[in-house]
């Protein structure tokens, strides 16, 4: 697979046409899909597309600082790897790969309870700073047990996922019959459904690392999270995974920033795809996105070199949009740099991407 030289690879559109090339069509449906209608999914990226920027000019760009901090840890770009559980379908070292790449790279990398190979062989593949993301699958001795291993394993943070009460309908797998699922943990819909504000407060209290809640979509939840010691509120709606008919999330983020009035760091997903994106969420008022579709695209694409050429082909438009604002840290990017208008591409899962025939790949 790594025949490559992904050093001439310079578009992401590349690494998707090269990921769509290795896989088969059961996992390529898994990767790109979204629940149900995948309305969700296509507002994700409407969301992003109907912002635009307002550059100011005649200012000195020569350096450009694209870094920035989040639990105390310094990341060469503001990008989170997503939690995936299904990293094995795209490489053959699964979730290993993606953190050695986020450790060559500098960024997070976010370890999902339900990754294989285990936490403890993924925090054994390299030595970057890891949060543990928790679905809650089972009692309360599991879930103990669970994070302890992760503190054990020294993983920095723990991020609970709170959008995923139950499976969800997720049609183009269903389709071809693909099931992407974990065989290493069992889902139990009576623990994950049963979850709640009081729940947390006892899982909260099983460690003592940051915790992160991931799947927040309403000011109200915000607030409580707040009220509950939430350190992170991690802005999703699952990549459009989940609940289907669901807000984008930028359409979500302002209320949301109003909110937190700074009081936690705040991360966003759904439909990141260009560095313009980011951009976009730090201005207004994001701390970091999270990448989950262009991190499997990448991984299918060369493994671990592939991720990284991806995460270097982000970093580049990322710092282009900076030059091109007129700012020269990510730190001064601000909600007066965007406006709203009108989108000009029918939003879809690689919509940010023009020259693919007939548009996408299917």
């Amino acid at each position: 697979m790594n025949t490559l030289n992904f050093e001439e690879i310079q578009t992401n559109q590349e690494i998707i046409q090269i990921a769509r090339n290795n896989l088969d069509q059961g996992p390529w449906d898994y990767l790109v899909g979204g629940a149900e209608s995948e309305t969700t999914m296509r507002r994700n990226r409407l969301a992003f597309d109907k912002l635009a920027f307002k550059p100011r000019v005649l200012i000195d760009t020569s350096s450009i600082d694209t870094t920035t901090e989040i639990l105390g840890i310094k990341l060469r770009i503001p990008v989170l790897l997503a939690p995936i559980g299904s990293q094995q379908h795209f490489t053959k070292d699964g979730a290993s790969a993606a953190t050695k790449a986020a450790h060559k790279f500098n960024v997070f990398d976010v370890i999902s309870s339900v990754s294989e190979p285990d936490l403890e062989t993924i925090a054994e593949a390299a030595p970057n700073p890891k949060i543990y993301q928790l679905y809650i699958h089972g009692d309360e001795k599991w879930t103990q047990d669970m994070i302890s291993r992760a503190v054990e394993a020294d993983y920095k943070a723990l991020c609970i996922t709170v959008d995923t009460p139950r499976l969800s309908r997720r049609e183009r797998p269903m389709l071809s019959k693909y099931d992407a699922r974990s065989t290493r943990i069992a889902f139990n819909p009576i623990h994950a459904a049963s979850v709640t504000w009081d729940s947390l407060d006892k899982i909260n209290n099983m460690s003592n690392l940051p915790l992160i809640l991931k799947g927040i979509a309403t000011k109200e939840d915000a607030k409580i999270a707040l009220d509950h010691g939430a350190e992170v509120i991690w802005v999703s709606n699952h990549g459009g995974r989940q609940l289907d008919y669901n807000l984008g999330t930028m359409d979500m983020l302002s209320e949301i920033v109003e909110v937190v009035n700074k009081k936690a760091k705040i991360v966003i997903d759904g439909g990141v795809q260009r560095g313009s994106d980011i951009a976009k969420a730090i201005a207004l008022g994001a701390d970091c996105v999270a990448i989950g579709k262009l991190q499997c695209w990448g991984l299918a694409a060369g493994g671990e070199e592939g991720l990284i050429r991806s995460l270097e082909i982000l970093e580049d438009e990322y710092a282009s949009t900076l030059s091109f604002i007129g700012v020269t840290e990510t730190r001064q990017l601000n909600k007066k740099h965007v406006c709203v208008s009108d989108p000009v591409n029918l939003p879809h899962e690689m919509s940010s991407w023009v020259n693919f025939p007939n548009g996408r790949l299917t």
